[in-house]
């Protein structure tokens, strides 16, 4: 018996997965468009009691434009080769005020606030001609920037959680200024930053008209971070707590901390490691509960040129627990890469 199919047989008909994958799609369009219509419906109030960095500003506060940025820095201290520090995420030069009047006694310190935090500039990337200065791109080639108009051509730079990794970078990208590498309790192996499929999404005109929002909730999770980062969280005085939360005084706070989250992607710094041949000190302390103390020995174990320094009795601020210990640790290794 021959069959033969009925012309309606042969008409072109969608696959149960091709059905299921439209369905999704379609789901997907109808979720991103509920959240569009709810950023745009969000109030978003002005940001009471702010001031202008400037306001803010120490005695011994400088202020300098580098690469389209106003960039917040201090600088004592004379001889080579030159340090520069780097603070880590929500700090900024204060979290180096312990260490920075010793290493200035033998040596040029400078500190400065990476953009976002403390008294730098915090632009609308949109409104500038040059790269986003939240990048890590930009934020490695305002290290150099910064050396350039100190006329310093070599420097040994100590990055700190977040300045770490930028240091890092700066290294990789620029390996003839860095002589000497210091990463205290880095975040080399630590994946920040958003997912890639959310960021164009994030990105667009109403996600960034809400974005100070989600900066502003890091008041209180500024709080949390800093008892997380100290072994004892009971030393912690107001004082203390006063000088990490200064920055967020500063106008603009909220969304340069939103550019900064909306820019940050995974690191691809553990497959680059081989390539950093300059001297490194890897500090972390031994009870760190931000970034594992197990990262830190596992980073100094992979990079070629690499020693390290457990501090004891410290978190993830051991420059800040333990001064005496880290400055130790630090002035022996600044010797031998003179």
């Amino acid at each position: 018996m021959t069959i033969t199919e009925s012309p309606a047989s042969n008409e072109a008909r969608p696959s149960g997965c091709l059905c299921l994958l439209r369905t999704v799609a379609l789901i997907v369009v109808g979720v991103i468009a509920a959240l569009i219509v709810v950023a745009y419906v969000i109030p978003v109030p002005p940001l009471d009691g702010t001031v202008p960095a400037a306001s803010l500003a120490d005695e011994d506060s400088r202020f300098m434009d580098v690469n389209d940025v106003l960039v917040h820095f201090k600088l004592t201290g004379e001889g080579e080769p030159p340090v520069i520090l780097l603070h880590g995420f929500a700090a900024s030069t204060f979290t180096w005020r312990d260490v920075m009047p010793p290493l200035s006694e033998e040596r040029l310190v400078v500190a400065y606030d990476r953009p976002a935090f403390g008294l730098t500039e915090r632009p609308d990337p949109r409104e500038i001609d040059g790269p986003n200065p939240y990048s890590r791109e930009a934020q490695a080639a305002l290290v150099v920037g910064l050396m350039d108009a100190m006329e310093i051509d070599e420097a040994i730079l100590v990055g700190h959680s977040a300045g770490g990794a930028i240091a890092l970078d700066a290294a990789l990208a620029y390996p003839d200024r860095v002589v000497g590498l210091v990463l205290v309790d880095a975040a080399v192996y630590t994946q920040g930053g958003l997912p890639a499929f959310l960021q164009p999404l994030l990105r667009t005109a109403p996600f960034r008209r809400i974005g100070p929002l989600v900066g502003r909730s890091f008041k209180q999770l500024g709080r949390n971070l800093a008892e997380q980062s100290w072994e004892d969280p009971a030393k912690l005085t107001p004082e203390i707590l006063e000088g990490y939360t200064r920055s967020l005084e500063v106008d603009g706070w909220d969304r340069a901390l939103w550019e900064l989250v909306l820019v940050t992607t995974p690191q691809d710094l553990p497959d680059r490691l081989d390539e950093v041949t300059m001297p490194v000190l890897v500090i972390t302390g031994d009870n760190d509960q931000v970034v594992p103390t197990e990262d830190s020995v596992r980073l100094a174990d992979e990079l070629p040129n690499a020693e390290l320094a457990v501090i004891a009795q410290a978190g993830h601020v051991p420059h800040e627990e333990q001064p005496k210990a880290f400055l130790e640790a630090l002035q022996g290794f600044l010797a031998e890469v003179e």
